[in-house]
């Protein structure tokens, strides 16, 4: 009879272990991010690099990605597929201030999927104050594949209209 209530314990646990991992992808996504604006003097790390990219990423947005990246932005020295975008796609910028006031916050989505909501300030250096205290927002959705939880999206929020990562490589991969 002990056996029931420990199994219900267990495999409660388990989805709750599960629930709070799915912030994991994210939060190292926003590191690197983070790190890359607090600093010109250190080397830009990109998070489409092909160790994050497929320890971070679904088989999904890999692929996308991709094709996508037959389409580089810009010309790379080694003649290797480049970088599909000309800019950050978590800040939506080539320009910006160190990030502040980062906020990750998991809410469950549909078909097993988690909806990572990011807040963050990018324009704190600026003086002027409806920019500075602006706030970005995105979402990334995260999905269990393999055993551990990974991006399969990001949408970018901007007048409440939601973008999707996606949906851009896929356009870049028909050269539109």
């Amino acid at each position: 009879m002990r056996t029931l209530p420990l199994a219900i314990a267990f495999s409660l646990l388990s989805t709750f272990a599960s629930a709070a991992d799915a912030t994991d992808p994210v939060k190292e996504v926003m590191k690197v991010t983070e790190d890359n604006w607090n600093t010109v003097d250190s080397e830009w790390k990109y998070i489409f690099d092909a160790d994050p990219l497929s320890r971070l990423f679904s088989k999904k947005f890999q692929s996308a990605y991709a094709e996508a990246a037959k389409h580089p932005a810009y010309d790379t020295e080694n003649n290797q597929p480049g970088d599909p975008f000309g800019y950050d796609v978590v800040t939506s910028s080539q320009d910006g201030c160190p990030l502040k006031e980062i906020a990750i916050v998991p809410s469950p989505g549909k078909n097993g999927m988690t909806d990572v909501k990011v807040t963050f300030k990018m324009w704190t250096c600026i003086d002027e104050a409806e920019v500075k205290d602006s706030v970005n927002e995105l979402h990334f959705d995260v999905i269990q594949e393999g055993g551990k939880p990974v991006i399969d999206d990001i949408h970018r929020v901007v007048d409440n209209e939601r973008d999707s990562v996606i949906e851009e490589m896929q356009s870049i991969a028909k050269g539109e």
